[in-house]
């Protein structure tokens, strides 16, 4: 895919060489530069005017741009064009520089001098980014790994106990299985269990990256275990008081280098609220609510639906509700649970049935989980619904195949 580039540089010396490095990266289509700040804001407006598929992927800022200070300006292109990647060229590489960059809106930072290596990864990630955003709108690739970065999935549950870490799991294992890239992480942040459920002892976690000025896919390696059955984990830490660590940026930042780097992400958001799996769940193509078959946990997934609303995280249509441990005698059945809770509720219902999963849950070996489980075949069967896998189960394309319905776009424990 081409990733159209708009460099706002003033000095020549500066576009010159700016224009040279540009033309040398793959798929790139630079623009000629535009000179100042009220050229840039003009241009972007009449190419929003014909079409938002007109605008370009990135807008590359340099600091001495003016009149309108680089800060100023990216905030304004940020709010006006949330569908442009924004990123700033400066000489002041320095942690406060770089936080007052991301607060304006930027979604990378590129420093003077510049180097090939750098201005490809930051352009990479600020046009991945946009291109999410475009699917949410629905412009751009439909296809949901056709252009740069791949799928987000988060899965919550209602309350505790409903089956959110097993279903992420497994959803995850679906993908991989199927020939799909995929990353795991646990941002369950006090309380993740996936590393006890995949039978993994490994010392780094997300909270390592806390001190991390800029989270590229590069960095995560150190950070990222690689499981036998092929999924990349980023485990939650150790320790639940470093919880606190874990800001709504640094999430931001490791789910963008994640979709990145792996075609599917998945992200256990456990059950209880947090500015940090808040921004998750916000830059989620898809987001799964768990929940069981009965009136006190139906009415904790209402009110997890009713706080994302009002937080502005998610709306309820574009909520997918998962129903966890159905039998077909309960009087709460899935389009009840929808009516309630005003979400689409998957059509892959998990059957209730723990005695399969007690053997693989009491040895940490979730991924040897039988075949002919009748949990595994629901929730596998749910990955396909989603458009996790390749070659979707038989009953996953009877039922529909792929399940739309991410905010961004329009690609148990």
């Amino acid at each position: 895919m081409t990733t159209r580039i708009l460099p706002a540089v003033g000095d020549p010396d500066a576009a010159r060489s700016l224009t040279d490095l540009l033309g040398r990266l793959p798929d790139a289509e630079p623009a000629p530069p535009v000179g100042d700040s009220t050229s840039l804001v003009d241009m972007l407006a009449r190419l929003a005017a014909q079409s938002l598929d007109e605008l370009p992927e990135v807008v590359l800022v340099h600091e001495l741009v003016g009149p309108v200070p680089a800060l100023e300006l990216i905030r304004e292109v940020a709010l006006r064009f949330p569908a442009v990647g924004v990123v700033l060229v400066t000489a002041d590489t320095s942690p406060g520089l770089y936080s007052a960059a991301m607060d304006s809106g930027a979604r990378g930072l590129v420093g003077l001098p510049l180097t090939y290596e750098e201005l490809a990864q930051r352009v990479q990630g600020a046009a991945g980014w946009a291109a999410g955003v475009r699917r949410h709108l629905g412009h751009g690739p439909e296809a949901p790994y056709g252009g740069p970065g791949g799928t987000v999935v988060t899965v919550s549950g209602a309350k505790g106990g409903v089956g959110t870490t097993v279903t992420a799991i497994q959803l995850a294992l679906a993908s991989a299985a199927s020939g799909h890239s995929v990353a795991l992480v646990d941002l369950d942040l006090q309380g993740g269990d996936v590393a006890s459920y995949l039978d993994v002892q490994f010392r780094r976690s997300l909270v390592d990256l806390a001190a991390i000025q800029d989270i590229s896919p590069r960095v995560l390696q150190d950070a990222v275990f690689n499981h036998e059955t092929g999924v990349a984990l980023l485990l939650a830490p150790a320790e639940g008081e470093r919880a606190e660590d874990v800001s709504d940026r640094l999430v931001r930042q490791t789910v963008g280098a994640l979709r990145q780097r792996y075609e599917v992400v998945v992200v256990d958001c456990g059950t209880h609220m947090s500015t940090a799996n808040a921004a998750a769940i916000e830059l989620a193509d898809t987001t799964l609510l768990l929940t069981t078959p009965d009136v006190v946990t139906v009415r904790a997934t209402k009110r997890m639906v009713r706080l994302w609303d009002r937080l502005q995280i998610r709306k309820a249509e574009e909520t997918v509700t998962v129903v966890n441990r159905h039998t077909r005698g309960t009087e709460i059945q899935p389009a009840l649970i929808s009516k309630i809770t005003a979400t689409r509720v998957a059509r892959s219902a998990v059957p209730a049935n723990f005695k399969e999963l007690q053997g693989v849950v009491d040895a940490g070996r979730m991924q040897d989980l039988e075949a002919k489980s009748t949990v595994k075949q629901a929730l596998w069967g749910l990955a396909g619904e989603l458009g996790l896998v390749k070659d979707p189960p038989g009953d996953a394309r009877a039922n529909g195949g792929r399940f739309g319905g991410g905010r961004r776009h329009g690609r148990a424990k």
